[in-house]
C-alpha cells in the first residue's frame, strides 16, 4: 500500500503498519536483560502503576490468572516484585516492583534510547522535526489505549 502525500489527513492504516513495523523492531531490539516479552511487559506496567492487583495484571496483560500466577512467583522468587496485604481489602494482595524490578525496566528503557537515537540520527532534521511535532498527539493517543 503507497502512503497518502497529502501531511494533513491522516491515513489510519499506513499510520497502523508504520507503528507496526516499529513496534516490532522496539520489542525485538536485543537487551542484557534476557526476559520474556511477557515478564518485561509486565514489569513495565508495574513500573507506571504498581502497586496492581493480580486481577488489574490479568486485564492489562491479556493473559490468564494461572500464566499471571506463575509469572509473579517467578518474578517475586527473583526479587523483582514484591506481594504485600491490600491496605483496603485484606483478603487481597497488591503487586510491587521491588528497585531491582525498576532497575531492569530502566537499563532495557536506557539502552533503546541509545539504539533508536542512533536510528534517529539517521533522518534527515525535516523527519525529525516532523516526529518531534507528533509526539504530543501520539503521547495523547497511549493515554486513550490506557484509559
Amino acid at each position: 500500500m503507497e502512503p497518502k502525500t497529502n501531511l494533513t489527513e491522516l491515513n489510519v492504516s499506513d499510520f497502523a503498519m508504520a507503528f507496526e513495523e516499529l513496534t516490532r523492531l522496539f520489542i525485538r531490539m536485543p537487551s542484557i536483560e534476557k526476559l520474556s516479552f511477557t515478564t518485561l511487559s509486565v514489569l513495565h506496567t508495574l513500573s507506571l502503576r504498581s502497586p496492581m492487583r493480580l486481577s488489574e495484571l490479568i486485564a492489562t496483560e491479556q493473559v490468564t490468572q494461572s500464566a499471571i500466577t506463575q509469572l509473579v512467583t517467578r518474578l517475586e522468587r527473583d526479587g523483582l516484585v514484591e506481594r504485600r496485604p491490600d491496605p483496603s481489602d485484606g483478603r487481597a494482595v497488591l503487586i510491587h516492583i521491588t528497585p531491582q524490578g525498576a532497575s531492569v525496566i530502566d537499563s532495557r528503557r536506557s539502552e533503546r534510547i541509545m539504539r533508536i537515537a542512533k536510528l534517529i540520527e539517521r533522518l534527515s532534521p525535516e523527519e525529525r522535526a516532523a516526529i518531534a511535532s507528533a509526539l504530543p498527539a501520539l503521547t495523547r493517543l497511549a493515554e486513550f489505549g490506557n484509559a
